[in-house]
């Protein structure tokens, strides 16, 4: 199943945001993937207010501690991301891999097509785009990329 949806604006980045929040649970794994300023962050942000994570303006990247986790009142929220990692085997030895399959917690994966063979088979896929006008969009899908072509 596909759905694309258009983030014409911000504020249409929020909104999709609070909707993939209120489908979450714990051990849910949201894959997030897009080129730079694509809105990935930006996304991990309203998610995380719509969690009502305890302090919603401390969620930023976690480019260079790779793992942050936020508590909430829905439960823990761990965001991820990949992009200064070099490959799988870091990953996993920097315990990245265990994180990705916890079942206590909601996470989110910044640039998870980086090792998409790390992303759980269960995981959605949110590719943000930007489309040649300019105007972003993102494709939601279920399960690893490869099965989408």
């Amino acid at each position: 199943m596909e759905e694309i949806v258009p983030l014409a604006s911000l504020a249409a980045t929020r909104k999709l945001g609070k909707r993939l929040a209120q489908g979450l649970k714990p051990g849910d794994v949201l894959a997030l993937v897009g080129d730079l300023g694509a809105g990935k962050t930006t996304l991990v942000q309203a998610i995380a207010r719509a969690l009502e994570v305890d302090e919603p303006s401390d969620v930023v990247s976690p480019t260079y501690t790779l793992v942050n986790e936020h508590a909430g009142a829905r439960g823990v929220l761990v965001h991820i991301d990949l992009y200064r990692l070099t490959d799988a085997e870091n990953a996993v030895a920097l315990g990245i891999a265990e994180q990705l399959h916890r079942r206590d917690a909601i996470v989110l994966v910044e640039w998870a097509d980086r090792f998409s063979e790390l992303i759980p088979a269960q995981a959605t896929w949110v590719e943000l785009h930007f489309g040649r006008s300019g105007q972003r969009t993102a494709t939601l899908r279920r399960g690893p990329p490869s099965l989408f072509g």
